[in-house]
């Protein structure tokens, strides 16, 4: 609820695709269409009741009005939504991090999930805060060249992102845990200040490992290499992992995921397709997935998982798929 388009911004404008660029020239700033978020927000109230049918507590964030214009020494903007509690918390151990950011959208994010830290912090939780970014100029490349998707692979390939290394940022969602070893990768909106200053935080209970993939527009890891279990991990076929050997000989096994059905003209203004992989694991054998991608739950009951079949497809276009809202 709440949920604004972010203003059109250079980060924001190296995280979208060409054809939604008139959708946040027209409405930056401004909420999303009132309908469809009308919908997104029954998708979450149904996929809540489910969560709380098998037996999860279901926690959520404080309403805030992101569309009040804040303003800082270094610039001036909007915000997005307290939507998507993977993309700004990751949990290590006993540890709640809230992570920096990158995009002056979600620079005040954090607010919206402040009194449920504070409750876990109260019952014998850590509370860390990474060291906040001033966002200013200087973190991102503002000539970054934004062309076609070529151009984006090139770019990705020769390590050059939107975001410099002015100061550390990163979003929680680029990191993603298995035990002791935590994967990340330099994306859009996390940089390598951001990856040394977890490596460091964390060491040495914790090893960190950089990996990367063949994404022009790499941002958040969910819906690109997702582990659903011990040594058990969906590779986006789309998006190979330059170092997926490493991962075979340790004894994990690769299952790729089948090509999304969402339709093309459904929009997705801030995601792609492979939303459909981004599922979110109950325990080793209980999965919520979309109950409109039949494909990637025959894939799982193969697997021997069972599949909690919920439709989220208008809250996909926000962005996020069950692991994101989550």
């Amino acid at each position: 609820e709440n949920a604004c388009v972010p203003p059109f911004t250079v980060e924001v404008k190296a995280n979208t695709y060409d054809k939604h660029w008139p959708f946040y020239q027209k409405y930056g700033g401004s909420y999303f269409p009132k309908d469809h978020l009308q919908k997104a927000v029954a998708e979450i109230e149904e996929m809540c009741n489910i969560l709380k049918m098998e037996g999860v507590t279901v926690r959520r964030p404080d309403p805030i009005d992101w569309s009040l214009k804040y303003k800082t020494p270094d610039f001036e903007s909007t915000g997005l939504y307290g939507a998507m509690p993977r993309d700004i918390l990751i949990v290590v151990g006993n540890e709640i991090i809230e992570a920096p950011m990158a995009w002056r959208a979600r620079f005040f994010e954090y607010r919206a999930y402040r009194t449920i830290i504070k409750d876990y912090f109260r019952r014998g939780a850590k509370w860390t805060t990474a060291p906040k970014p001033t966002m200013a100029d200087e973190l991102y490349d503002q000539d970054y060249p934004i062309h076609s998707v070529e151009d984006r692979h090139k770019l990705a390939a020769q390590g050059k992102f939107v975001t410099t290394e002015f100061e550390p940022c990163f979003d929680a969602a680029d990191f993603i845990r298995a035990g002791r070893d935590i994967f990340v990768q330099r994306s859009q909106v996390t940089n390598y200040m951001g990856i040394e200053w977890m490596r460091k935080h964390l060491a040495p209970d914790y090893r960190v490992h950089i990996v990367s993939f063949k994404d022009p527009n790499p941002m958040h890891i969910d819906a690109t290499f997702n582990i659903i279990g011990p040594g058990l991990v969906l590779s986006n076929p789309d998006r190979p992992c330059h170092q997926i050997d490493l991962f075979k000989k340790a004894g994990w096994t690769i299952v790729t995921p089948p090509t999304p059905i969402i339709p093309d003209d459904h929009p997705l203004w801030m995601s792609s397709k492979w939303l459909s992989m981004n599922v979110l694991m109950l325990d080793e054998k209980r999965v919520m997935v979309d109950a409109n991608e039949v494909p990637i739950q025959k894939m799982f009951e193969k697997l021997g998982i069972s599949t909690i079949k919920v439709s989220i497809r208008n809250a996909n276009s926000l962005g996020g798929g069950f692991h994101c809202w989550t």
